[in-house]
């Protein structure tokens, strides 16, 4: 079964170009493409929801960072790809905070789109090296005194924390700790309202703020 994907660009001839490329490869479908991200949850209540949205991250009328909260909220099983030209540390931050899964520029090859595609559909995320450049950017700055105090964070969450900044799928976590998937789904839940983030990306991205991961 086809991997389903929707567009979202105010730029018609792009989107629509995006969308021909796309359905030319044999994993990928696209449902539809909508201009900005108003019309794209006016199209997800009338359409069967895609598992990956290919979002522009500068739209009028709704913002791909607003768009993206929407989504992260109302349809948290979509995976959102974030499409931009913007190549600046917060516009990637800030999409990455809002439940993006990864950071496109719109230079990018097409050979790279698709890449970003298969990561998202297999391992839940991309990690480019310009993502990971961006991010580690950003975020390079002090760390606080003890984060572990801070945050109240015990010794085996301190553990998930750092497993959870690997590729490790959750069940593999909890192999590793010799817990109970329902063990890892407790941990996770506490280090989530402990850290105040919403996804596992913004738990990394915490996690290097604070020097939480090493």
């Amino acid at each position: 079964m086809k991997t389903t994907v929707a567009i979202v660009d105010d730029h018609r001839l792009l989107a629509q170009a995006l969308a021909d490329f796309v359905n030319r490869s044999e994993d990928y479908t696209v449902l539809f493409c909508a201009e900005n991200g108003q019309d794209l949850l006016r199209k997800l209540m009338h359409q069967t929801a895609p598992d990956i949205v290919l979002l522009d991250v500068g739209m009028p009328i709704m913002s791909g960072p607003e768009t993206a909260i929407a989504l992260r909220d109302q349809y948290p099983l979509i995976r959102v790809l974030a499409l931009s030209m913007l190549d600046d540390e917060a516009s990637v931050v800030q999409m990455m905070q809002h439940g993006a899964r990864g950071y496109l520029l719109k230079g990018c090859q097409p050979a790279e789109l698709l890449q970003a595609l298969d990561d998202i559909r297999t391992k839940g995320i991309y990690n480019s090296a310009f993502l990971t450049g961006r991010l580690l950017s950003q975020l390079n700055r002090p760390v606080p005194a003890s984060p572990k105090t801070t945050h109240r964070l015990n010794d085996r969450e301190l553990t998930f924390i750092r497993l959870a900044c690997s590729e490790l799928t959750y069940v593999e976590i909890a192999d590793k700790m010799c817990v109970s998937a329902r063990t890892v789904d407790g941990y996770r839940e506490s280090v989530f309202e402990k850290l105040q983030v919403r996804t596992r990306v913004g738990l990394v991205l915490a996690a290097i703020r604070l020097g939480l991961n090493k």
